[in-house]
């Protein structure tokens, strides 16, 4: 389907202390670093980059560790939790892990039919682990303590907390192509036909709920996944066309991206397949180098001087 979203990806979260955020996603929830470089717009902070064995999109979660930051507030106009998909019959191996890491960790529920495992990262986000109805094949990255009958393979579903969801819903479908697939209190999912996974959008609609904070443990912004630049700038004509502004296409080094704010106040990016992370570093290093975007580079010295030591 050349003009659908193909679903997630990736998605943008700010922390605190950076080697915390690293160790916590590296080390207990066995992700792959496969990038390490900076903030563009702000070259003294990094910019993580989590995913399975390449990045693929659809299983890349990113991060602002901004150092000191104080702690956001999830609440309306934002992306609140984030879902990974995980095996049947790993619940419990992620449950007693969490205990015995110190993570908060709430027990496990249901949703739309599907096994939930909610928990919050060292600096509040708010993640679920999710048993999917429809088996996931995707192969995830894996480490000696994390194997891949308990791995997260990627994303599951986003969920997006709004005051009234009749105008982003509106943008999902009209727009986006994704389809209303059903309702569970005031909790509305949608699932574009483009993706077999990370193909879930959760509206959860909150008349009264108090306006979210950006900040620490929250989440900065939701891309949605185009093979290329073609099909990307339709989709910019598409979103100008209903009044929005939007950005023009900015390079990314691993992907090109567009920016708008949806009607609700969350703030959507469009980013591109290509050209991918392995355009600067071999896959066997991913994430192994400091990268800088050419217009650092000559500041190199004084950039890896400002940002904080990281202990692999």
């Amino acid at each position: 389907m050349k003009n659908t979203i193909a679903g997630i990806h990736h998605i943008t979260a700010i922390a605190g202390n950076a080697q915390r955020n690293y160790d916590f996603y590296t080390k207990v929830l066995g992700l792959r670093m496969v990038k390490r470089t900076v903030n563009f717009d702000d070259p003294g902070t990094y910019h993580f980059y989590y995913g399975n064995e390449n990045g693929t999109p659809g299983t890349i979660l990113t991060f602002f560790p901004w150092e000191g930051i104080v702690g956001g507030r999830p609440g309306t106009g934002m992306a609140t939790d984030i879902g990974y998909s995980v095996a049947q019959g790993s619940l419990d191996f992620w449950a007693e892990r969490f205990e015995r890491n110190g993570v908060k960790v709430q027990p496990q529920t249901q949703r739309f039919g599907e096994t939930v495992l909610p928990f919050q990262d060292p600096d509040g986000l708010n993640i679920d682990l999710i048993v999917p109805r429809e088996p996931d094949s995707r192969v995830p990255w894996t480490t000696s303590e994390v194997k891949a009958d308990a791995a997260t393979k990627g994303f599951h579903s986003i969920t997006l907390t709004l005051k009234s969801i009749a105008p982003t819903a509106s943008l999902l479908t009209e727009v986006f192509g994704y389809e209303l697939k059903g309702q569970e209190g005031d909790r509305y999912r949608f699932i574009t036909p483009a993706a077999d996974t990370a193909s879930i959008i959760d509206l959860v609609e909150a008349p009264q709920g108090a306006r979210g904070l950006n900040g620490g443990g929250t989440n900065h912004h939701v891309a949605f996944r185009v093979p290329n630049e073609e099909v990307q700038m339709e989709f910019r004509e598409k979103i100008l066309s209903r009044g929005l502004h939007i950005t023009p296409k900015i390079n990314r080094d691993y992907f090109y991206s567009l920016y708008f704010r949806e009607p609700g106040g969350v703030l959507f990016e469009l980013a591109t397949d290509n050209p991918g992370f392995t355009v600067d570093e071999p896959l066997n290093e991913l994430g192994t180098h400091l990268k800088l975007p050419a217009q650092y580079e000559s500041s190199r010295a004084a950039i890896e001087k400002t940002l904080p030591a990281l202990n692999s």
